[in-house]
């Protein structure tokens, strides 16, 4: 009946009432008549169709209302995200309803669609997606906690009465649920779930973040059970059916302070010339049962989180840091996959297999590239010289062949915030990116590909890493904004292959807002995501991809593994397992892509706290910085070590006249313009740890 009731609503041109729906669907029984109620009650709950005052229903989509996600703003205004809708509609502070930050609301558009900007209302909250609230609790004298929100944007008054305290006292920061609802849709009672500590205790400024993002901090009971019962070295039975790869010359390469270490190389010149690369990943899914309490926690988590001053692991240290790290002089578990390729970057043959090896080495990036780039060869490094130049020749040639098919390099700088034993921040530097960093991505690229383009053509269920092509109408509008700055782009704008956006970026390269405006085009693209199905990866120009070599920290690359030791190793690809995989395989893309989100959302909120507490010991001080962003409330500028603050358009000591079309600030005595991609000279003004930001003062132009 339901689909019934759907094709009627979808080609009726009016809002049907429950008696023309009876006629249009032949009802006469008193049974049919009580299963149209309950199916309308069904699709209105669902929110695929609408129920009006007067009676009527109408399918949504062939209203004036959508459903979507909430997206609040501290001031107390918000704007919708509605699915297949490029614009946001905006909601006014006295429209808003009850709705807070990331309610799934239905909202009626009350201006005409073809407006610039779409304006509403929100009718309902259908969802309340936050289900845990972070906050600061105070006592009134009456005995009554109320929480203090650490999230501006979520206007909600939490009252939590004493005994639903934990025992909480003034300034802890905890976790509150709700329990129900008081007089109207923005006030509650909560209880206490968790006390992260005291607002003043090291480490607790972080804290808050993390259980923002519902990450899991300790790890269950069952989870250490099993793992304190886990040999934590090597056995002799593990070493069957394995490849002894012991006595190949392996090392690794990664960060001075890096302690998780899932991938080691190898190479060698074979006699025809051609290069033989190995990479060698812990074999993690060796120890990660499949369903066990282990499994089930990592895959809950989905990612390790780095954060300033601590990693909060995918799994216990004594795997991430012990039995799995590719720790030196010490066997451990791997799949190799061993690649052979020609001069040219042609790759001619490749072995994915289990193996058991044994690192002669941990090196450091910084010591690599003392060597590749400084020719001064650090101790202990003298045997691997050879070894490291060969690599290095090898992977320009990998590079050049990527650049070849269209690979996209954004040349984005990345900050590091280095802090004291408190947690407080000393220093904001520029992450070093030499030529030890780029081998290692060219290396694991072209494992990955190797790896994924094997299954696909084996036609089995498996997980990819896609990144889809950029949308049309995102390419025009950056094109139509840089045409504003001067600079008009030859060529197609619907041709979106990758090649014509590294054509772009070159075009762009010697331009003064290169910096700026290659930030820009990322955020034109499509986030990568994972699928289980192969749809490319446009930024790599890679017709095939996954993520295989890091499955320490990140669970797909985890399944990953499984699904090599069940199709290519044990030889299971009968339709049971399929099926299985087929089903499974949707689920951990999706919750693997949501939890990577919410570990990126949570590690630049942190930044952003940190570069604000490093900048609270700066005000006064100026510094030189390009401006990245203009807005009709004032201009962004990104500092050289990419701190980034708001110079408000009210501190200006003149009216400045907006103009979005050309992102610029006009003074209307002075005549001064501002325009994106300028570099000027700020004074830090204000600098607030707690709302994560920091405002400037305009100095001079540079």
């Amino acid at each position: 009946m339901r689909d019934n009731i759907l094709n009627i609503l979808k080609n009726s041109d009016k809002a049907l009432t429950i008696y023309e729906l009876q006629d249009a669907l032949g009802i006469h029984s008193v049974d049919e008549l009580k299963q149209l109620n309950e199916e309308l009650r069904s699709l209105e709950e669902e929110v695929i169709i609408y129920h009006s005052n007067k009676d009527k229903y109408m399918l949504l989509e062939n209203s004036h209302l959508r459903k979507g996600i909430m997206r609040a703003n501290k001031k107390g205004f918000g704007f919708v995200e509605i699915e297949n809708m490029d614009d946001d509609v905006y909601i006014a502070q006295e429209n808003m309803n009850g709705a807070v930050h990331d309610d799934i609301v239905l909202v009626e558009i009350t201006s005409k669609m073809t407006l610039d900007r779409l304006e509403g209302r929100v009718l309902k909250v259908l969802k309340r997606q936050v289900e845990r609230y972070i906050g600061e609790i105070h006592f009134d004298d009456k005995n009554m906690g109320h929480l203090i929100l650490d999230d501006a944007k979520i206007k909600l008054n939490i009252q939590i009465p004493r005994e639903k305290s934990l025992n909480a006292v003034d300034g802890h920061k905890v976790v509150v649920e709700l329990e129900k609802r008081l007089n109207n849709n923005t006030k509650y009672e909560g209880r206490v779930v968790e006390i992260i500590g005291h607002k003043n205790d090291p480490g607790v400024d972080i804290l808050s973040i993390v259980y923002k993002y519902n990450i899991s901090v300790d790890f269950p009971e069952d989870v250490k059970e099993e793992v304190s019962k886990m040999p934590m070295e090597v056995l002799p039975e593990e070493y069957e059916n394995r490849k002894d790869l012991r006595d190949v010359e392996i090392f690794t390469i990664d960060g001075d302070d890096t302690r998780d270490i899932d991938d080691a190389i190898s190479i060698k010149q074979l006699s025809n010339g051609h290069y033989q690369l190995g990479v060698h990943i812990a074999d993690v899914s060796h120890y990660v049962k499949e369903g066990s309490p282990l499994d089930n926690e990592a895959m809950e988590r989905g990612t390790s989180v780095y954060l300033v001053d601590r990693v909060i692991p995918m799994l216990p240290h004594e795997l991430s840091n012990g039995i799995c790290s590719l720790n030196p002089n010490v066997d451990r578990l791997a799949i190799s996959c061993v690649m052979e390729f020609d001069g040219s970057g042609k790759q001619i043959d490749y072995e994915i297999f289990p193996s058991v090896i044994r690192s002669r080495i941990q090196m450091t990036y910084k010591k690599v590239n003392s060597i590749l780039e400084k020719n001064i060869v650090p101790e202990g490094y003298e045997p691997y010289e050879k070894s490291l130049r060969m690599m290095a020749e090898l992977a320009s040639i990998l590079r050049k062949m990527k650049e070849k098919r269209g690979y996209i390099d954004f040349d984005v700088d990345e900050a590091k915030i280095l802090v004291d034993e408190s947690g407080k921040p000393t220093e904001v530097v520029l992450r070093d990116r030499g030529i030890g960093e780029n081998l290692i991505e060219d290396f694991m690229i072209a494992a990955n590909e190797c790896v994924a383009t094997h299954i696909y053509f084996m036609n089995l269920p498996f997980i990819y890493r896609v990144h889809e092509v950029p949308k049309e109408e995102k390419i025009r509008s950056f094109l139509g904004f840089i045409g504003t700055l001067g600079y008009q782009v030859p060529g197609d704008i619907k041709d979106t292959r990758p090649k014509t956006m590294q054509r772009l970026l070159q075009f762009l390269h010697d331009k003064k807002e290169f910096k700026i405006l290659s930030s820009l085009l990322l955020r034109s693209m499509q986030k990568a995501v994972y699928r289980p199905e192969n749809l490319g990866h446009y930024g790599l120009a890679s017709s095939c991809y996954t993520h295989f070599t890091s499955p320490i920290r990140r669970y797909p690359d985890t399944t990953v593994h499984r699904l090599l030791h069940t199709y290519l190793f044990e030889g299971k690809i009968d339709m049971s397992t399929i099926r299985k995989w087929e089903e499974k395989l949707v689920y951990i893309s999706e919750h693997s892509s949501s939890r990577e989100r919410a570990a990126v959302d949570c590690e630049r909120e942190v930044d952003d706290m940190k570069m604000a507490e490093y900048m609270e010991g700066h005000i006064g001080e100026q510094f030189e910085g390009m401006i990245s962003s203009v807005t009709s409330f004032g201009m962004f500028v990104e500092l050289d070590n990419l701190i980034e603050g708001l110079v408000p358009l009210r501190d200006m000591d003149d009216f400045f006249h907006y103009d979005e079309e050309h992102m610029t600030l006009t003074g209307e005595r002075s005549h001064v313009k501002y325009s994106i991609g300028e570099r000027i000279i700020v004074k830090v003004v204000r600098a607030s740890k707690e709302d994560k930001t920091i405002d400037f003062e305009v100095v001079r132009k540079v």
